[in-house]
């Protein structure tokens, strides 16, 4: 079937409903090995481009620059207008300098022409604050990001996590309004079928203000895979298996009461408990696009797969009651 496109929030851009994320593209493994590695991530991005994939997430710091080098790279050899481009910044960038973070004006005017040369283009079509920033006055961020908007190096804004809050954001759109400023239009936050949090507060400021919602973290780091069970040791090698956050986060009886419907679920329709879990994404009304992380050609097809799923209204809701939402 391929992937399809959908809008970006209220702008007249088209994206694909699933995103691409870069965020291991040349992180730096314990053993000094590339997580993924150039050739891999070329390897990923032809897939993608090739089932119909167009929205490639980035960032500043990912792999400390080295993914938007590999997508720069690989962007050469491609027609770049047909790609939509998105990437953040906030986080350091280089050590014992004050100045070289945050979103005060230096930073984000240095970080957006470095974004760009590594990625060998003049724009990106999507520009993140990574979280907030709590040192910098919100007029003086919004209006440098809004000169970005005007001399053409950004089409769109967005805030991404859970900090900024909603008040935040609100706060900001609505200086960015009086001051005739570009505002942000979309947002990217954690949301799957197991971290609802976002529902009590952020989620309806989304819809109230027509905003964009690309969530990462789609499927829980993993856990929404299928390859963890209920009172038996996380594989060897997984992050369940090393990582007591993860463990603490998600591997609870409440989670794996979630995981038993998403199972019941995808045996009905024939389908994956990956294909399940991302289908209720996409189906999602508040939802632009979720940012899958494969690292594998072979995992970004299960994703991919996801998009032949289509979940009855019957089938939806029994996942979306799966979950003890917290208001």
């Amino acid at each position: 079937m391929g992937i399809n496109t959908v809008k970006l929030g209220k702008t007249g851009l088209n994206v694909s409903e699933l995103a691409l994320g870069t965020a291991r593209f040349g992180s730096q493994r314990s053993d000094g090995e590339k997580e993924i590695s150039r050739d891999q991530a070329h390897r990923l991005l032809d897939r993608y481009a090739e089932a119909g994939g167009n929205f490639i997430d980035m960032a500043d710091v990912y792999g400390g620059g080295r993914a938007e080098e590999y997508v720069g790279d690989w962007l050469g050899e491609q027609d770049r207008d047909k790609f939509i481009l998105a990437s953040k910044i906030y986080w350091p960038t280089r050590e014992d300098d004050p100045n070289a973070q945050g979103l005060n004006r230096k930073h984000l005017r240095t970080q957006i022409d470095n974004i760009l040369n590594r990625l060998g283009t003049d724009y990106v079509d999507l520009l993140y604050i990574h979280r907030w920033d709590n040192e910098t006055p919100v007029a003086e961020f919004m209006r440098t990001l809004n000169g970005f908007v005007n001399d053409g190096r950004v089409h769109y804004l967005g805030a991404s996590n859970r900090d900024p809050n909603a008040w935040q954001v609100v706060k900001a759109n609505e200086i960015a309004k009086r001051e005739g400023w570009e505002p942000f239009t979309n947002t990217q936050i954690i949301v799957n079928l197991v971290d609802r949090q976002i529902e009590p507060e952020y989620l309806p400021m989304v819809e109230s203000y027509g905003l964009g919602l690309m969530p990462f973290s789609p499927l829980a780091g993993g856990f929404l895979t299928g390859k963890y069970e209920r009172d038996e040791s996380p594989p060897e090698g997984s992050r369940g298996a090393h990582e007591d956050r993860f463990r603490e986060m998600y591997l609870t009886d409440e989670n794996f009461d979630v995981l038993d419907t998403v199972r019941e679920v995808a045996d009905e329709y024939n389908a994956s408990v990956v294909q399940v879990s991302l289908a209720w994404l996409l189906q999602h009304p508040a939802v632009t696009a979720p940012v899958i992380g494969p690292r594998t050609v072979d995992q970004l097809e299960a994703n991919i797969d996801a998009t032949d799923v289509d979940l009855s209204e019957d089938a939806f809701e029994r996942l979306s009651e799966a979950t003890s939402v917290p208001y």
